[in-house]
């Protein structure tokens, strides 16, 4: 059997190495599953997904000039399909909209929303531009107030005054 370019076969794991594993296709040749191609999650260890010996589905992504064989076995099996129907949009993961209480990333001080919610009210320009400049003001000055009580209190001199 001839090998090509988007080929699925089945093979048996020969050998696995911290990068990938090494698989046995018909006829004898070998070709190798890149570490990124084992599963479509992020796999810090190879022998949590794969062990010697165990039979595996695998696609021939490619074949270079010299003969070696590249493998992927997360190709090889098609993805779960996506309902994309009214239910599915149900139960879609929101957006946009207020966030979730609870604590908040370090670095953003302040207990308040960096979004603005989105408003269907319509409002002219001169309207939209003075709720967003006292937006901005209130957030800069919980961002200074914020800022100021880390600093302590201190002036830049040490507290000292001449």
């Amino acid at each position: 059997m001839q090998l090509e370019v988007g080929t699925i076969l089945e093979g048996k794991v020969t050998g696995i190495t911290k990068f990938g594993a090494f698989v046995e296709l018909p006829e004898g040749k070998t070709g190798m599953v890149h570490i990124s191609e084992v599963a479509p999650t992020f796999v810090k260890e190879i022998r949590d997904y794969v062990t010697e010996n165990q039979m595996v589905k695998v696609k021939v992504l490619s074949i270079s000039d010299d003969g070696k064989v590249s493998l992927s076995m997360k190709k090889a099996v098609p993805p779960p399909p996506r309902d994309n129907g009214p239910a599915a949009r149900h139960f879609a993961p929101r957006s946009s909209g207020p966030r979730p209480s609870g604590p908040r990333p370090a670095g953003r001080p302040g207990n308040y929303e960096w979004q603005a919610s989105k408003k269907p009210e319509a409002s002219s320009f001169e309207e939209m531009m003075s709720r967003f400049k006292q937006t901005s003001d209130e957030k800069m000055s919980d961002l200074k107030r914020c800022i100021d009580s880390k600093r302590g209190g201190f002036t830049k001199h040490g507290g000292s005054s001449k």
